[in-house]
C-alpha cells in the first residue's frame, strides 16, 4: 500500500531553560461526507504536531513537519437477491425475473462488469438466461424502459455507497415438473482488478492511490432461484337418464343430466380455465338447465359463468389453482 509523504522544514523558535510541554495536538482534514467505506479514496490527511513551551514570558510554540497521506481505494462489492421467496415459473414459461441489488461498499467510483452462471448445482434444473437488465431507479421491471446490460458498452459506474437494481431475465425449460427448483448466480466485479482482500494495485485507485482489495476482493455473487409451480386440469364427464315413466331408458323424451368434474392438481394455478360442451345430436337442451357448484346460471353470456349458444354449454371457470374442483351440471331432452 502506497503513502505519499511530504517533509516540510519545522518552524523553530529559540528554546531557554524553561521546561519544553510538548503537546500532540494535530491537524487532521477528513471530508465531511462519510461513506460505507470511511474516507472516499484519494483525500489527502495531513497531519502536523506543536510543541509549546515557557520562556520566560508568553508561551511560545514550535512546528513539526507536516506530514500528508493519501486514501487508497477499497474495492468491496456485495450482491444480494433481493426477491422474498423463490420467484414462481411453469414449464416454457419466458421473461422471468429474478431481482438483485448491487452495492458499492467501497471507497471510490467503481465501474463493475456482470455475468451469470445457471449451473449453480443444488437444484433441479437449469434456466436459460436470456438478458441481464439495469433498472432504471424505481425497483420495478419494466421491458423497454430498463436498459438491457451488454458488457462493455454499458457497464454500471457506481459512486460510494451506491445501490443499483438489476434483474435477470430468463426461460424455463418445457420439460421441468412442479416443485422443481432453478438458480442463477449474478457475479458483479471491479473492473480496477479483483483479488486477495488485502492485497492491492500500485497506483490503480481513484485519486493516484493504491486499489486495495476489500473483503470481497473486489467481486461478489449471489443466487436467485426459480420454483416451478406448475398446475394441470382433468375432466371427468357422466350422464344419468331420467325417462318419461320413472325410469333410466333412454326413450325419446327422456331428460339427460350431464355432469363434469374439473380437478386440478399440482401447486401452481391455471389462468382462464373453461369448460365448453356441444349439446349432442339428437337432443335438445334444456333451457336454463346449467349449474356450477350447484349453482344456477343463466343462458345469457351475462355477469354469471354460464351461458349456452350456437348449441353449446359454455362455463368460465377463470384462475382454479392447483387441488381444486369445478362441477358443472347440464340437461339435454331426446328428441320426439
Amino acid at each position: 500500500m502506497s503513502q505519499t509523504i511530504h517533509t516540510f522544514a519545522p518552524v523553530r523558535r529559540t528554546i531557554g531553560r524553561s521546561a519544553l510541554l510538548l503537546a500532540g495536538a494535530a491537524i487532521v482534514a477528513f471530508p465531511t461526507m462519510s461513506s460505507a467505506a470511511g474516507t472516499r479514496a484519494g483525500t489527502l490527511i495531513n497531519n502536523t504536531a506543536t510543541a509549546t513551551y515557557d520562556h520566560g514570558g508568553p508561551t511560545l510554540d514550535v512546528d513539526s513537519n507536516n506530514v500528508e497521506l493519501r486514501v487508497d481505494e477499497l474495492l468491496d462489492i456485495n450482491v444480494t437477491w433481493e426477491d422474498p421467496a423463490d420467484v414462481p415459473t411453469t414449464p416454457n414459461a419466458t421473461g422471468q425475473v429474478l431481482t438483485f441489488s448491487l452495492a458499492n461498499i467501497g471507497n471510490g467510483v467503481e465501474t463493475y462488469g456482470l455475468s451469470t452462471v445457471s449451473t449453480v448445482g443444488g437444484d433441479n434444473y437449469d434456466p436459460t438466461v436470456t438478458q441481464i437488465v439495469i433498472d432504471d431507479g424505481d425497483g420495478v421491471y419494466e421491458p423497454g424502459i430498463d436498459t438491457v446490460y451488454v458488457p462493455g458498452s454499458n457497464d454500471p459506474v457506481l459512486q460510494p455507497d451506491d445501490v443499483l437494481t438489476v434483474f435477470v431475465i430468463s426461460t424455463t425449460p418445457g420439460t421441468v415438473a412442479d416443485n422443481d427448483r432453478g438458480g442463477v448466480q449474478l457475479i458483479a466485479t471491479a473492473q480496477t482488478g479483483t483479488g486477495t482482500p488485502g492485497g492491492s494495485v500500485a497506483g490503480a485507485g481513484e485519486g493516484g492511490g493504491d486499489a486495495v482489495y476489500g473483503p470481497s476482493g473486489g467481486n461478489d455473487d449471489d443466487n436467485g432461484f426459480y420454483e416451478v409451480a406448475s398446475a394441470t386440469v382433468a375432466l371427468v364427464k357422466s350422464a344419468t337418464v331420467l325417462d318419461p315413466f320413472g325410469g333410466a331408458e333412454i326413450v325419446p323424451g327422456s331428460v339427460i343430466t350431464y355432469t363434469i368434474v374439473a380437478t386440478t392438481t399440482g401447486s401452481g394455478s391455471l389462468s382462464n380455465v373453461a369448460i365448453n360442451d356441444a349439446v349432442p345430436a339428437g337432443t335438445t337442451y334444456v333451457p336454463g338447465s346449467i349449474t356450477l357448484g350447484g349453482t344456477a346460471q343463466t343462458d345469457a353470456a351475462d355477469a354469471d359463468a354460464g351461458s349456452f349458444a350456437a348449441n353449446a354449454v359454455a362455463v368460465a371457470l377463470g384462475t382454479v389453482a392447483g387441488g381444486q374442483t369445478r362441477t358443472v351440471t347440464f340437461r339435454a331432452q331426446v328428441n320426439n
